[in-house]
């Protein structure tokens, strides 16, 4: 019988806090393990793999993520019924939103798109148990407001070989980001949630290993007054070599949203 493949995008959500990240790997959790466990379930017969759009960390959260699902010989029959079939077999902690048909011009990895990350934290006294699972928590005063100016500073395009850990041969360091900005946190809350939260807000079409926690952590030394807004500007420039090393918490990290071009 002649292979035909038919391809789907299915959009995802997930806490990462007890799993080790998206990419499958031998005896731990993770996100595309998890997937493919409940797709072997669910379709026993089928022929089929996947690809994720991200590779998050361990303990990194989606609040909307995607995979594409390559399914060969024969088509799904129902979207619909295979979406609630597959939803109840995964675990809690991983939900399908949405699946749709894609054609094989549609690849995954290399079609445009924007990615919206927010790190969750707070600052002071330490936070409800309960909050270890959405925020990072610095137990210490924080000058918010020159947090928030260093954020602005992020947007536009500049080289972020300082902020990334583990680059190979090809690597582009030179990334524009569209949005950086420190606010109080409205998106995400709880009862739990200390009474003020802030969320840094980043976006771009793509961002090196680490990145995003890195720009998070050289923002909390400058709100801890260990790095001066001038020598944090530096660390943007691409002929200056300043590696950034203070990597935020992971589980304060939430892949918010990724929006493909049409």
């Amino acid at each position: 019988m002649q292979r035909k493949r038919y391809f789907y995008l299915v959009k995802v959500q997930y806490l990462g806090y007890r799993l080790h990240g998206w990419q499958k790997q031998p005896d731990v959790k993770t996100v595309e393990g998890l997937i493919t466990k409940t797709l072997r379930y669910v379709m026993p017969e089928g022929k089929y793999k996947v690809l994720g759009t991200s590779r998050t960390d361990a303990k990194v959260s989606a609040a909307d993520s995607a995979f594409e699902l390559f399914v060969d010989y024969e088509p799904l029959d129902d979207l619909d019924d295979f979406l609630k079939l597959f939803n109840l077999n995964l675990p809690q902690d991983i939900r399908a939103v949405s699946i749709k048909e894609v054609d094989s011009t549609f690849n995954i990895i290399q079609h445009p798109k924007e990615k919206e990350y927010l790190y969750l934290f707070s600052f002071g006294e330490k936070f409800h148990p309960f909050c270890a699972a959405f925020m990072g928590n610095f137990q210490e005063e924080l000058n918010i407001e020159a947090m928030k100016e260093a954020a602005g500073c992020f947007r536009g395009k500049h080289n972020f070989k300082n902020y990334c850990i583990k680059v190979s041969e090809n690597s582009r360091f030179e990334r524009e980001i569209l949005t950086a900005e420190i606010t109080e946190d409205t998106e995400i809350t709880a009862s739990f949630f200390p009474k003020n939260t802030y969320a840094f807000r980043v976006s771009g079409e793509g961002f090196l290993r680490h990145q995003v926690r890195l720009m998070m952590g050289t923002l909390i030394l400058v709100g801890r007054g260990e790095l001066s807004l001038q020598d944090f500007k530096k660390s943007l420039k691409a002929d200056v070599e300043m590696q950034m090393d203070f990597l935020a918490p992971a589980s304060g990290l939430i892949l918010n949203k990724v929006d493909f071009s049409e």
